[in-house]
């Protein structure tokens, strides 16, 4: 039998140490505990890209594009936006609620930006917008300075939050489908995590 190299010795699996699985999402409290903080920092480009992260339910790779012209039209911010997704290249639909609008209009009228600029430019010379990798980044500093896990949390935790409130709320899938942007049901429960006999149960009261 050959000996192992000792690259092969040191090799170590690709996620010792990190924490698998659906990335929870926040609950109101902590939502609002993340946003008074940056309110209080007077952090404006955090604010809108937390805000936005909650309304849009977008995937980071979606999020971190946005440029002005997606969210506003003649001079005003949207209520309501529509973007093409890049995982599945059809189109999405959220809402964009007033405080969103106000933490937006404030991010534009600081920098200033055009139409054609991105919503939330990387500070790094190579990109004109966030990368997923430093949006990641964000998101886990904002937990943190709310006492929670850094390593519990993702990017997709922001993508799941509203979802998830609108679930607890309402137990309707479809709804939470929709807003997602999933074309499968089954991918949805999946999604939120909802257990089998909830997710029966919600099955059995839809008509298709």
């Amino acid at each position: 039998m050959e000996t192992q190299s000792k690259s092969q010795q040191k090799r170590q699996p690709w996620n010792k140490g990190r924490i698998l699985g659906q990335k929870p999402a926040l609950k109101l409290k902590e939502i609002w505990e993340i946003r008074i903080r940056l309110q209080m920092d007077n952090n404006i480009r955090e604010l809108a890209l937390f805000n936005m992260a909650i309304d849009s339910k977008l995937r980071g790779c979606d999020l971190v594009k946005l440029k002005v012209s997606d969210i506003m039209h003649n001079g005003k911010i949207l209520s309501r936006a529509i973007v093409t997704q890049q995982k599945t290249h059809k189109p999405v639909r959220f809402e964009i609620t007033e405080q969103t609008r106000e933490s937006l209009q404030a991010l534009i009228n600081k920098n200033h930006f055009g139409y054609q600029d991105y919503l939330f430019k990387s500070r790094l010379k190579s990109s004109e917008h966030l990368s997923t990798r430093q949006y990641g980044v964000i998101v886990k500093k904002w937990v943190s300075s709310i006492g929670l896990d850094p390593m519990e949390y993702g990017t997709h935790t922001m993508r799941r939050t509203k979802a998830s409130l609108i679930y607890q709320k309402t137990k309707n899938i479809r709804v939470v489908q929709l807003l997602l942007g999933h074309t499968k049901l089954e991918s949805t429960i999946r999604y939120l995590g909802v257990e089998v006999d909830d997710a029966l149960e919600v099955s059995e009261q839809m008509e298709i």
